[in-house]
């Protein structure tokens, strides 16, 4: 994730701090200097980390934290109190009009910060919400932008407006809202032009385009991955076309994220959503107070059990954490259990969210599940017959030999998934507490074999 590096160094202030037991004003400025230097290098504004460490230089070294039970954690609370003030506090929402009114959001932002896939990412999510969303292709200069709208926005089974051969985008902008009223969509989605750099051109469209349309809100969408540059970027269209919030995409990305930290305290400005992979799922709602948990190491269980609460099959949970407490599994369940972990985003997005896990646990844990190996494992599974999947004890010497072949892979890497799946049956039958859990709870995760 973006913060690895910095919750690393994070965690290594925190965790001397902790060891000292009493603290003296000269720990905790020491400790703060530490803070100061990683948020710098995590590519945070330099005005919001002197304010933000001044702040929290003042209240850490305050009577009630000096004198109470436990100073060190006094000062670990504070950090992350004003960490969520920095990113906003509360949770913002897309402005949305009533049911019977149309709701009209502008996408705006630089060539390749992944605006049309963003836009596609919203209309999945208001689709969700009972809304129905058309998508506009505004874009009437990039190669394929409109073929790439028009894709995406069939993978999410809504609209995409479009007008072959104009090269007017306020027109195609105005075209596409009459047509959303006649054809009973109530949001409507203008994926606009970007350039290689912010210019006259491009801020003059898109004034022309608020101008001749009543747009409900101006979503800036800027690449995380580009640090103090995507502050510097949402602070020029604010002040030239107004911006209302921002998306911040690749978030999951070799990142310092800098920008997360900075673009409220800079711009005033909401971050609504991050992008945090690839796939038209990968968009996750913006929580300060979530982020500045894993920022700091300390998780977020919550975003953790919402996504297993929405991605995983609930019935079919419930089947197989019965099959796995009696030990009553086979190789179909090893794939389901795959399946689930895929769902969520993979090992690195499901780890990236537990407490006490950061960048250097990650990548010996990732080390040790080599994402490659678990695509021949997979291999190995589909080589088999249904027969052999549902009852693995029919997996004689022939067989493993043929599944090998079938599958591309050494004799030996056959004979030990087989092995390792044989333990995992015992070590269930050993443990049949391990699985337990409140009836009917919601979200819950069976990965015995990840």
């Amino acid at each position: 994730m973006a913060f690895d590096s910095l919750s690393d160094k994070l965690q290594n202030v925190f965790k001397n701090l902790r060891s000292k037991g009493l603290l003296t004003e000269s720990d905790v400025k020491e400790a703060l200097k530490e803070v100061k230097m990683a948020l710098l290098e995590a590519d945070v504004n330099f005005k919001v980390v002197k304010q933000f460490t001044n702040t929290v230089t003042e209240r850490a070294i305050g009577q009630d934290v000096m004198n109470g039970l436990n100073p060190g954690q006094m000062v670990i609370k504070i950090v992350n109190e004003e960490m969520v003030n920095l990113m906003g506090s509360e949770t913002t929402e897309l402005k949305l009009l009533p049911s019977n009114e149309l709701t009209i959001y502008m996408m705006a932002g630089l060539q390749g910060a992944g605006k049309t896939t963003t836009a596609a990412k919203i209309a999945g999510k208001l689709k969700e919400k009972g809304r129905r969303p058309i998508l506009v292709a505004c874009d009437v200069y990039r190669p394929a932008a409109v073929e790439q709208l028009r894709i995406n926005a069939e993978k999410m089974e809504v609209p995409c407006f479009f007008e072959e051969g104009s090269k007017d985008p306020v027109k195609i902008a105005t075209d596409a809202a009459t047509h959303a009223k006649a054809n009973d969509c109530n949001v409507v989605i203008l994926d606009t032009a970007g350039r290689l750099h912010v210019d006259e051109d491009m801020m003059g469209e898109l004034q022309r385009i608020k101008e001749a349309l009543d747009v409900t809100e101006t979503i800036l969408v800027v690449d995380a991955m580009t640090g103090q540059d995507a502050v510097n970027v949402a602070s020029t269209f604010d002040e030239k076309i107004g911006i209302d919030g921002v998306i911040l995409t690749k978030l999951d990305g070799d990142t310092r994220g800098g920008a997360a930290l900075s673009i409220r305290a800079v711009t005033g400005k909401p971050i609504l959503y991050v992008g945090m992979g690839e796939k038209l799922s990968d968009l996750e709602q913006f929580y300060p107070d979530r982020m500045a948990s894993r920022i700091l190491g300390m998780g977020d269980v919550l975003t953790l059990i919402e996504k297993a609460a929405a991605e995983i099959d609930e019935e079919k949970a419930r089947e197989m954490e019965k099959k796995f407490k009696k030990a009553d599994f086979d190789f179909n369940d090893y794939l389901d259990s795959m399946t689930q972990m895929k769902k969520m985003g993979g090992l690195s997005s499901v780890l990236s969210m537990m407490p006490g896990i950061g960048g250097k646990q990650m990548q010996q844990i990732e080390d040790a599940v080599d994402e490659k190996k678990m695509a021949r494992i997979e291999a190995i599974i589909f080589s088999m017959t249904p027969a052999e999947r549902g009852n693995p004890a029919l997996l004689n010497p022939s067989r493993k030999n043929r599944i090998a072949r079938g599958a591309g892979v050494d004799i030996a890497e056959v004979n030990r998934l087989v092995k390792q799946f044989e333990q995992a049956k015992k070590m269930m039958k050993q443990m049949p507490g391990l699985l337990g859990g409140k009836k009917g709870r919601r979200g819950r995760l069976n990965f015995p074999f990840a």
